[in-house]
């Protein structure tokens, strides 16, 4: 590209922070999705590190792009409304169908706070005596 020289140095490091910012985000909900056990635990992740590493580099090419055409650049804009909108309709509707076969197959759900504590399962949870 030409004239990214004649980017000023506190544009070129606040667009070096939201690329590795929307990075960083980015890798924390890839190992979010490797590392965490049930589908339901895994389909939180990738979706906050998707909306918030997308929001974190767009916003960075939106300050690159204005600075060196001298002229306020919005085409971002559209793609971050369509990944704001859509990447949390896909999480329900995947958690969603995961819900429905659960529910067709006959799993029982098991909450998180129990699996930690198999004593605890059956019984009267409501706290009274």
């Amino acid at each position: 590209m030409t004239g990214m020289a004649d980017l000023p140095i506190w544009a070129a490091l606040l667009v070096a922070f939201l690329v590795l910012l929307g990075a960083v985000l980015t890798l924390i909900g890839v190992l979010g999705l490797l590392r965490l056990r049930s589908f339901y635990e895994r389909v939180h992740a990738p979706t906050l590190g998707t909306t918030f590493g997308a929001g974190s580099i767009l916003a960075a090419s939106m300050i690159f792009f204005s600075m060196l055409e001298t002229r306020l650049v919005l085409h971002e804009i559209l793609i971050a409304v369509f990944i704001t909108i859509t990447t949390p309709v896909t999480l329900m509707l995947l958690a969603r169908a995961a819900l429905y076969r659960d529910r067709a197959e006959g799993a029982e759900f098991v909450p998180l706070h129990q699996e930690a504590d198999p004593g605890s399962a059956g019984g009267d949870h409501s706290g009274r005596k």
